[in-house]
């Protein structure tokens, strides 16, 4: 019988720690091993009752595990990612706009045998973009909606002096490629980000982010104009309580991705 693979989470916030509380409760071939933390001594609290707790270590010590996910602010994406990538091995990034102006460690992972591994499942419909994008496409474009506070403390909005809390009807703040469009907002833009990455690219691809208090979910809208295919795809994502920059989908999301990591059947991303 094939040892499990060992999972180390980077972060154990709106997304960390759901993923880990689902890890805990069982997934065939992985086992949850190791969790870092801003906050060490809540972190060791939250996962008290796990049946199996992880250490508490720091992030670089997650290099360790088989798997590392990241969970954590953009601030330490680098040093969680050099450090998985180093030991060689997989890279589950959830800040993948953190990932488009760091395309350098693609060749670190190459030359060190690591994979990145990037979950889509917050995104429908990346399938038949990654195969449309082995033809001639002729445009990405994607429109992101979100309610106002969704957007606050965003780098460009701050630059720009935008405030988002006055904005009392649907308003553009946003219009540019997706590379510009993760350093401006990336904690807003990883749908976007994972878009580029499994199609035309971040230079290609065309971003729109709009604050608007009319919606109550983060709502993106994907156009794709393909010499094999048209695509139009929506999805509402109902927004994380303790993060409402980040869908409730989102930890499923990895957690999907993980479980194709050992499925016997896997379809799909």
């Amino acid at each position: 019988m094939a040892q499990d693979l060992t999972v180390g989470i980077a972060g154990l916030g709106a997304i960390g720690l759901h993923l880990a509380r689902a890890l805990d409760r069982g997934v065939p071939g992985l086992k949850l091993a190791a969790a870092s933390a801003r906050d060490r001594d809540k972190a060791t609290a939250n996962v008290a009752g796990f049946k199996n707790p992880p250490r508490i270590v720091s992030n670089a010590e997650l290099a360790a595990c088989d798997i590392v996910v990241e969970a954590a602010p953009a601030a330490v994406f680098e040093e969680i990612a050099t450090a998985a990538i180093e030991a060689g091995r997989i890279f589950v990034p959830s800040s993948v706009g953190a990932l488009l102006p760091r395309m350098h460690l693609v060749e670190k992972a190459r030359a060190n045998g690591a994979r990145i591994i990037v979950p889509t499942g917050a995104l429908l419909g990346l399938d038949a973009v990654r195969a449309a994008a082995e033809g001639d496409v002729e445009s990405v474009t994607i429109e992101t909606r979100k309610p106002p506070r969704g957007l606050a403390g965003a780098p460009y909005l701050e630059k720009n002096k935008i405030d988002v809390s006055a904005i009392t009807s649907a308003t553009r703040v946003f219009k540019g490629n997706a590379f510009d469009a993760a350093q401006g907002f990336p904690a807003n833009v990883n749908v976007a980000a994972a878009l580029a990455l499994a199609g035309i690219g971040p230079d290609r691809t065309m971003v729109e982010i709009w604050a608007d208090p009319g919606v109550t979910r983060n709502t993106h809208t994907i156009r794709v104009e393909a010499a094999t295919v048209r695509l139009t795809m929506t999805i509402e994502n109902v927004p994380s309580e303790e993060n409402p920059r980040t869908g409730k989908i989102t930890p499923l999301s990895i957690l999907a991705c993980l479980r194709g990591l050992t499925s016997t059947l896997k379809v799909g991303s």
